[in-house]
């Protein structure tokens, strides 16, 4: 009787707590119930930490150099079109970059950024791949928690995001994000391809394109804390500031070691310190061209 009682309760919890959610997007693709992408997931985390070490423990790292080339490029791409459509849906036709609402009206515009919301949060499933490449070439040491973490945790609360709040200021950084992609991507790519390529990587400063990045983030994000801002959904504003700052501050902590710390070590030891801080942050791709 008891357990009943608690279901019943944590049913009515739930039911309350989505009539607030956007019904536009209530019957896309693993839009109905967060339970899908749990799913997906719990089977990541089990496969890059257990199972996929496990099968490869006996096993030559495998040879993914064409399937990486054409990966980071893919990834380019699909980033490109995405930051099109954002620009397309509000950030280059309207939005304020100040306060800036969630439309949940059916126009084309709207539907258009929902839509972009959701293409976003689908590539966050696809990126995985990183982290899966990484174990099916034995990269074991770059199969950090906060690698993985990352990887878990942005397709899970984005979720929720394009659920309840698919637009609005809450989507700055996404649109951040996929530029940052664009140059992190075109930069793994061309790495993979091996050391013909080498003279096109002269843009080595990942780490400074991705403190720019949090810094904007957390900036934009914060005019909500010092205006009057009626944005539907605070909550989405605390998360993607805290991430903001979390991330600030360990990519402030990796400058530092790196760049004043390790300045002064082998250019070899500085690259291997390079990779190990900032696979877990940026998006697994780091070592790709370190065969």
């Amino acid at each position: 009787m008891e357990f009943d009682n608690i279901k019943s309760s944590a049913a009515l919890i739930y039911d309350e707590f989505f009539q607030n959610a956007d019904s536009r997007t209530e019957n896309w693709f693993l839009m109905s119930s967060p339970l899908p992408q749990t799913i997906i997931i719990g089977l990541y985390i089990y496969f890059v930490t257990s199972l996929g070490p496990r099968l490869m423990e006996n096993r030559k790292p495998l040879d993914l150099k064409g399937v990486l080339i054409l990966y980071n490029f893919s990834v380019v791409a699909l980033s490109v079109y995405m930051i099109y459509e954002f620009i397309m849906s509000g950030w280059g036709t309207g939005y304020s970059f100040r306060c800036d609402l969630v439309n949940y009206s059916e126009s084309p515009q709207a539907l258009r950024m929902a839509a972009t919301c959701w293409l976003y949060y689908f590539s966050k499933f696809i990126e995985m791949l990183d982290t899966v490449f990484f174990v099916l070439r034995k990269k074991s040491s770059q199969v950090t928690f906060l690698h993985v973490y990352h990887h878990s945790i942005m397709p899970f609360t984005w979720w929720f995001g394009v659920r309840f709040a698919p637009g609005g200021m809450g989507t700055f950084h996404a649109l951040l994000n996929c530029v940052v992609h664009v140059v992190m991507y075109t930069y793994y790519g061309l790495s993979a391809m091996g050391p013909n390529y080498q003279k096109y990587l002269w843009w080595k400063k990942l780490t400074t394109i991705q403190l720019i990045q949090f810094i904007m983030v957390t900036t934009h994000i914060s005019q909500y804390l010092f205006k009057d801002c009626p944005y539907q959904f605070p909550i989405f504003i605390y998360i993607i500031a805290l991430y903001g700052l979390i991330f600030l501050f360990l990519f402030l902590n990796f400058w530092y070691h790196a760049y004043t710390k390790g300045k002064r070590l082998p250019k070899v030891l500085q690259a291997q310190t390079w990779a190990h801080h900032t696979n877990g942050v940026i998006n697994g791709n780091a070592n790709h061209e370190k065969e």
